[in-house]
């Protein structure tokens, strides 16, 4: 570049930066339309209205998420009455693990195609496989009821895939356009449209299942009507949960990849070995306390309302889903403080003290069972405390500290690995569960989410670290940096829509810290 590069103005030292490697001074500029002043290269959604897109569209999508994962709360309690002689332990494990097998799936294959592809290509097509999965599981039939539950282990396995494919492609979309438009606040508005989308989920599935049930004047009997009761009502909630994701299949189709994305991809050959040198210890961190997180709340999740049935001697499915319906909603509240306080506390501390919280309500609960659990009350409480623990510290900050430990181009790898290792953990408790409790008694589900607690903590102290301060751009230009320095210099970076960038071109020209 010239000398006479000092005089251009900020707009156009950023058009500048944006240049094609080698491109400068009498050669032609990339498009008017620029990636940082907003408007799409082709089309006519502008980037600033895609954003908002993305945040919305994220948000209700990880609803449907949320509802898909706490389906099986209800199904196996309505699948045990129905089928009492065919729905045992093994087969209610292996359809509930369908979902979380095939999350595992989706997490790892939709997170390199986020990167590799685009996020808008990735959540558009994990919306189509929850939809054809819903359908697949609405009407799931069998000459047998040991067939049927096959097809539904199968067609859960495929929602499975597209649920967990959304967790990369909503997450890494939700945060970089949060960290457009809402700055320092980035990690309260990641929150409220990801782990507080997921969690409502729980409760609006129960209360729909509670509504429709009581609608129809179940009576709770053995009898022939009271038995088709039951069988159309978990048909009507899976059908339920294929209209969620339709519902922003439209914005998905009008937003665009973030900003950051369009200027930071990696889509050709990334270096895979220089990534794990140097995310190791990071990767470490996302995926071994999203592992510890899920393997104590999921099955704590799926079974509760068996946990809650078992307090409760006697009571029927509409008793043992109110109460379920109660804890639910009383885990709530971690999730808005955790999103209230996150500014100040920092990420690593907040989670930190959410494992904690996990410690003593775990310790509380399991040292204490059989008494507590004489009072029905005293237990819901102190169990949702322990849920809301979760809720607070590694729900919250899981998913925000994975999309922002990692840089653009390699984020939805990364991220779906970490999400990927969690729903591992959440399979494997889920598989434990029932074992643990026949083996060593239901207090030693407590007293292990305790011990889960206590290795987050230490995990989280020696291998996550608080990015909370920095702008995503500061990731980058660093994993730009290293790139640079270790020979990779030429690689080509952004999606094209700014013309064939290289590494070495691509140099930051934005704040790379937010303002104190």
């Amino acid at each position: 570049m010239s000398s006479t590069n000092s005089a251009l103005t900020p707009s156009e030292e950023k058009k500048e930066a944006y240049l094609p490697q080698g491109e400068g001074e009498g050669e032609t500029a990339i498009s008017p339309q620029t990636l940082e002043e907003g408007d799409a290269p082709l089309g006519k959604v502008t980037a600033k209205a895609s954003d908002y897109f993305t945040l919305m569209a994220s948000g209700f999508a990880l609803v449907s998420d949320g509802y898909q994962n706490n389906l099986s709360t209800v199904f196996n309690a309505v699948f045990k009455i129905l089928y009492p002689a065919v729905y045992t332990s093994v087969v209610s494990t292996r359809v509930s693990n369908s979902l979380l097998v095939g999350e595992v799936l989706g997490q790892v294959v939709v997170g390199l195609i986020c990167d590799l592809v685009g996020r808008k290509t990735a959540m558009v097509g994990t919306t189509l496989l929850i939809v054809v999965g819903g359908i697949l599981s609405t009407a799931a039939s069998g000459s047998t009821p040991e067939g049927m539950f096959w097809m539904l282990t199968v067609a859960r396995g495929m929602v499975g895939v597209g649920v967990g494919g959304e967790y990369p492609a909503c997450s890494t979309s939700a945060s970089e356009s949060a960290n457009e438009k809402f700055g320092r606040d980035r990690g309260k508005v990641f929150i409220l449209v990801t782990n507080l989308m997921l969690s409502i989920g729980g409760p609006i599935v129960i209360s729909l299942f509670l509504l429709i049930i009581n609608g129809a004047h179940y009576g709770g009997t053995t009898s022939a009507s009271d038995i088709y009761k039951l069988q159309y009502t978990w048909r009507i909630l899976m059908g339920i949960g294929i209209l969620i994701p339709l519902s922003v299949f439209y914005f998905r189709l009008k937003m665009m990849n973030p900003k950051l994305y369009r200027r930071n991809a990696i889509r050709r050959n990334p270096p895979y070995g220089l990534i794990i040198k140097r995310y190791w210890k990071t990767l470490i961190g996302t995926a071994g306390t999203w592992f510890l997180y899920d393997f104590v709340t999921f099955p704590n999740g799926i079974f509760s309302s068996q946990i809650i049935s078992s307090v409760i001697p006697g009571a029927g499915i509409v008793r043992t889903m109110e109460w379920t319906l109660l804890l639910s909603v009383l885990s709530l509240p971690g999730v808005f403080l955790g999103a209230a306080i996150v500014k100040f506390t920092g990420r690593r501390n907040l989670l930190m003290m959410g494992f904690s919280g996990y410690i003593v309500f775990g310790l509380i609960v399991g040292i204490a069972y059989d008494k507590i659990t004489l009072v029905v009350p005293a237990f819901i409480v102190m169990y949702a405390m322990m849920q809301s623990s979760g809720n607070f510290g590694p729900g919250n900050m899981e998913g925000t500290i994975s999309a922002e430990s990692y840089p653009t181009s390699i984020r939805g790898t990364c991220y779906g690995l970490s999400a990927a290792l969690g729903k591992t953990g959440a399979a494997v408790g889920t598989q434990c569960f029932t074992p643990i409790q026949n083996a060593l008694g239901k207090r030693y589900t407590f007293i292990i989410a305790a011990c889960c607690g206590a290795l987050g903590v230490i995990l989280a102290f020696f291998f996550v670290e608080d990015k909370g301060k920095d702008r995503l751009e500061k990731e980058d230009e660093e994993w730009r940096q290293y790139l640079v320095e270790h020979g990779y210099g030429d690689i080509v970076m952004g999606d094209g829509s700014a013309g064939e960038v290289t590494a070495t071109g691509n140099k930051e020209v934005e704040e790379l810290e937010f303002e104190q």
